[in-house]
């Protein structure tokens, strides 16, 4: 398994991956996803045989970022790394992929000093993400009530 920077060759597969985590990850363009890229402070994806398995994309503040839940975050901190979407492609669940990526995470916003934000939904639940997020080290900091739906918003101290 190898961990390396996502590019913009690797669109069409975080899309792909990204579908499969659907509703828990957010429905989102391949457009969409290239301007995340370049609004990335870390992009990192996990590769098996050169094929990406998993993704993590992370904010800082302050960016143009037009999401309410990153809003959310940038209304009550001044720093912080945020997690916008980490996810893991169907058929290589349950096999650390996501924990591997969040210690890269973790190692950066420790070299950084900040704490690392994310946000899990409530409403429709998605109790494995989480319990996911719990045993990293994340805790309830708040919860945001949107139209249709409600996330817990967590945050990890650095």
């Amino acid at each position: 398994m190898d961990l390396r920077k996502l590019q913009t060759k690797d669109i069409p597969s975080i899309w792909l991956i990204n579908q499969e985590g659907l509703p828990g990850t957010g429905e989102i363009s391949e457009k969409e996803i290239a301007d995340l890229l370049t609004l990335s402070e870390l992009s990192l994806g996990a590769y098996e045989e050169n094929e990406l398995v998993g993704f993590v994309l992370c904010l800082p503040p302050n960016s143009r970022y037009g999401s309410l839940n990153y809003a959310w975050f940038n209304n009550r901190y001044e720093n912080f790394l945020y997690v916008d979407r980490i996810a893991v492609s169907e058929n290589h669940r349950n096999c650390k992929i996501g924990t591997k990526l969040y210690k890269e995470v973790i190692s950066h916003a420790k070299q950084n000093n900040c704490p690392i934000a994310a946000e899990v939904s409530l409403k429709p639940p998605n109790p494995d993400s989480l319990r996911f997020h719990e045993r990293n080290g994340f805790n309830e900091i708040g919860v945001l009530h949107h139209e249709s739906k409600s996330v817990t918003m967590m945050m990890r101290l650095s």
